[in-house]
């Protein structure tokens, strides 16, 4: 029998009211460079990573969904503590609630999720210098090609999950 324990990542807000732990490895941890994550962040990316709505469990008080502009023009949900107003994850138009953008910068141990993918690296700041060799497109990518199959199966059964409602 299998003692392994499950994989599980916990974060927070600054003032530590809004506390959350993800009870799966994320489906994929995007580094965007984009200039609109630029904005949003007031940094040089944001990186995000995503995983299903129901393997992130709420520890502490609920977060505020914030409706925001995106670039899309399709607008996002962004989660914030309702005391402290710092952003912990992200809700995309495309993916819908059911997924969540986690804030990587939020988890108690980030270190524990580099990014798989730098993504929009045409608009990246021209000092930020990616690793060598690591997975970068000049805009966004075609997940079958970069995900791991893994990824793709939990985002198929989700799918199929949300049609069978």
């Amino acid at each position: 029998m299998d003692e392994t324990p499950a994989f599980a990542l916990e974060g927070g807000c600054d003032c530590r009211r809004v506390r959350y732990r993800l009870e799966a490895r994320p489906l994929f941890v995007h580094c965007c460079h984009c200039r609109w994550c630029q904005r949003e962040s007031g940094a040089s990316f944001a990186l995000n990573a995503m995983i299903e709505s129901e393997l992130v469990t709420i520890l502490g008080v609920e977060p505020e969904l914030v409706d925001t502009p995106s670039e899309s023009g399709q607008g996002q949900l962004i989660a914030r503590c309702p005391h402290c107003r710092l952003a912990v994850w992200s809700h995309y138009a495309g993916a819908g609630r059911r997924v969540r953008f986690v804030r990587v910068g939020t988890l108690d141990d980030p270190d524990r999720l580099p990014p798989d993918i730098h993504i929009f690296t045409a608009s990246k700041q021209s000092w930020v210098v990616l690793p060598p060799g690591a997975p970068a497109v000049p805009e966004y990518y075609d997940r079958r090609e970069h995900w791991p199959a893994e990824s793709l199966a939990r985002r198929e059964a989700m799918l199929a999950k949300e049609a069978a409602r």
